[in-house]
Formats: C-alpha cells, structure tokens, sequence
C-alpha cells in the first residue's frame, strides 16, 4: 500500500510538478487532489516544456493512470484544450471524479468583478473560489449533475437566476453538448477505484496544487486559495483513509516566491529580486505574472512541516541562488519589539513582522545534479545542512535546473514513498 503526498510548503511554485515528474515513474497512479486551472505545474519532457493546470503531472508518462478527485474543480473548456494541446493519448488513463464542481462562465465573471472591487485579492480570475462557493451553499454543479441533461438544466436555471447571469446562459447551452461529450468517457468513482487500488497495494502518489501558505484554513487569510492543499486535504478531496498514507514529501524552494497580494516578511526587492526572478524564471505558469522574491522563511515552513506532517523535504531551484553574497536566511520575526517564532494568523501582525535573519557565505561556482551525482560547491552544502538543523527534518531530494534529470536522491527511502527499502 505505497502511498506518497506531495504538498507545498510555501506559497505555491515550489516545482512540485517537477518532483512528481521524477518520482512518477514509481507510481501506478497519480492523482490531484483539490484546486483547479489556477495551479500551473511546468514539466519538462526533452526541450519541450509542459504546463498543466487540471491534468496530473503523472499524464506525461507512459502507462500511468491518473485521477482528478472530486477535490477539484474543473473549467470542460479550459480541461478539454489542455488535453488536446498536450496530444498525448489519454483513453483508458484519465479518471474525472463523478462529485468533483464545474466551472461555468459565470464563476469567472464573478471572479473578475470581485477583482475589479475594493476587496481585490489577486486571484487567477479563474472563477475558483466563486465555484467552491456554490459547492459549500449546495448548488453547485458537478459532473455527474452536468453529464444529466435535465438535471443540469434545472441547476443552471438556479444559477442563473440567483447570479443575474441571464446572458450567459444562451453561450453556455451552446457548448453544453461538446463539453459534455468530452467529459463523459472520463467520468468514473474515484473513490472506489482508489481504495480498491491501496487494497491491491498499487502505487499512488496525491499532488498537490499551491501550497501551504496558500491553504484556505492554515495559510495568509484572506489572501489564500479556495482548497486545502495540505497533506490532509487529500482525506476530504480524494476519499482516502488517513491511515492510507505512508509517506508525505514537502517541496521547498531555496528561496520564498508568492504571487499576488498578501503579506510577504521576507520579501525583497529591486536588483537583487530581479536577478532571483530571472535565474529562476519566476512567472506564473497560469497568469504570467511576476512573482514576488524574498528569502527562505525558516518561521513559515515550520508551520508547514507541523501542519502537514512531512517526513522529509524536496529542495528546489538551489542553482539559483549562485552568485549571491550573502545569502540570508530568515529564523525568527520581530513584532512590536517582541520576537516571535511562531507563523502568525492575524494579517495585521504578519504584515507589520520584520524577519530576523542569519547570513550564510554565497557561491560562486555552479551545482552539478545529477541522478547519479551531485557535486556542490562548499558553500552551497553549508546552506543545506543549515536548513536541515534549522528545520529539524531531513532534505531527501535536491534538484536544480527544469528537467528531472536532474535531481539527487539524499534518502533512497522517498523512492518507494518511504514504505520499503527502495
């Protein structure tokens, strides 16, 4: 019964598709368990660059088969032109869950009005968070309400109504019937076939979007995502048991990205925050973006191990970090003169913290990881033991660059989710 989460411990864009990339060939299934098209997830395969945003990374690799739970919501047009775009075939390997929400067009009007407002958030103006608002007051559509002509009518009809959004409902019967086609092959109970997997001790490995500090419960409220991207939303967005899970693998980067409003301690800014964001090319998959820049935040991904339970720590994009002097790492904040080691749930608190920061030697010389070798310079070692005592976990797998080459295994046990000697 093999089974391994991959969850972020910052604020999303950790490389997380990165990492289920290398460990996928391991896996039988691989499955994402909360967010929608918000998330994009680049993977690498020869030169070509991928970017998936509902679709697991697993589907780049042959034979896998791969689960979007009922956890998710799904955009039909924006799932359908991924899956055409991709021209990998997906017959027989995709499974949609029957209970995972749809977007419909009036989620994203919804979505960009609110932007548009005074309580802006910075959202992907992918209509999520109004589709997981339908799904908490119940009216929401899912895809086994959807593939039901009548059924979806009617709560179309609902929706329509309440949401004033007469004059999408025209567009939306238009293309009712090529979205409905498309998903109907796909439609399945992923809640049975994944317990009858972990019965038949298959290989699963649950990918997350976002991150912890994006999580709608433990992260930077309200500026955070409409899921819960922890190690536990995969309970409550796939079906599984918690006694399922064998093994929980954190993903990190070297340094602290967010995109979007909401506080940021360590956030940097200027030259430096432009030069990290060119070495790391740090724009969003989804929206193009820029993504904000600052130093590792030793306090934040404390919270992160805590509330996710991770038995180890994928580091990424430590390449990037080359030719920067020095290299600061932030292990406590101040507040109002006081020093806090704890991640703050008040906005205004974390808003006025001044992080508090220890200063490492840089690196000059380039990283070499590979899968069967790593060769860093001295320096670059120095910064990863410092966060392993920091921390107080271990750091499992170190990885550099875009393709999944190149990653260095530092604990053999994460190849086999930690279960038995790999």
């Amino acid at each position: 019964m093999p089974t391994l989460v991959i969850a972020g411990s910052q604020w999303g864009d950790e490389g997380k598709g990165k990492i289920v990339h290398f460990l996928g060939n391991r896996a039988d299934v691989v499955v994402r368990y909360q967010g929608g098209p918000n998330a994009g997830h680049t993977i690498i395969l020869g030169d070509k660059p991928f970017v998936l945003h509902t679709l697991p990374s697993g589907i780049v690799l042959p034979g896998k088969i791969c689960v979007i739970s009922n956890g998710v919501v799904i955009d039909p047009e924006i799932l359908r032109s991924e899956v055409c775009a991709l021209n990998i075939p997906v017959k027989n390997r995709l499974l949609i869950s029957e209970s995972a929400h749809i977007i419909l067009p009036y989620h994203r009007q919804m979505d960009e009005r609110r932007e548009r407002s005074k309580i802006r958030l910075g959202t992907t103006l992918r209509g999520i968070g109004p589709a997981y608002a339908d799904k908490v007051v119940r009216i929401g559509v899912r895809v086994v309400d959807f593939l039901s002509p009548a059924t979806f009518r009617k709560l179309l009809d609902i929706n329509v109504r309440e949401k004033k959004a007469w004059g999408q409902k025209r567009d939306i019967l238009k293309k009712y019937q090529q979205w409905r086609r498309f998903l109907y092959p796909f439609a399945a109970d992923t809640v049975l076939f994944l317990n009858r997997a972990i019965a038949r001790g298959k290989k699963i490995i649950f990918e997350s979007a976002q991150g912890t500090l994006l999580d709608l419960d433990f992260g930077t409220y309200p500026y955070v995502t409409s899921s819960n991207p922890v190690s536990g939303g995969v309970c409550t967005g796939a079906g599984v048991p918690p006694t399922a899970i064998d093994y929980i693998l954190g993903v990190m980067k070297a340094y602290t990205t967010r995109v979007g409003d909401g506080p940021f301690p360590t956030e940097i800014r200027g030259s430096l925050a432009a030069q990290l964001r060119e070495a790391g090319m740090e724009y969003g998959a989804t929206t193009g973006r820029p993504r904000r820049c600052g130093w590792i935040d030793i306090v934040s991904i404390k919270h992160s191990i805590m509330v996710n339970g991770f038995n180890s720590l994928a580091l990424t994009k430590l390449d990037c970090l080359q030719g920067i002097h020095p290299l600061k790492i932030c292990v406590a904040y101040v507040h109002k003169g006081k020093r806090i080691t704890r991640f703050p749930a008040s906005r205004e608190v974390i808003s006025e913290c001044k992080p508090v920061y220890i200063e490492l030697p840089g690196f000059n010389k380039p990283l070499c990881i590979t899968r069967g070798r790593s060769i860093m310079p001295r320096n670059a070692n120095l910064y990863v033991k410092t966060l392993e005592k920091l921390l107080g976990i271990k750091i499992s797998l170190l990885s550099s660059g875009r393709t999944r080459e190149e990653t260095f295994v530092l604990d053999k046990r994460v190849l086999n989710f930690g279960k038995y000697p790999a």
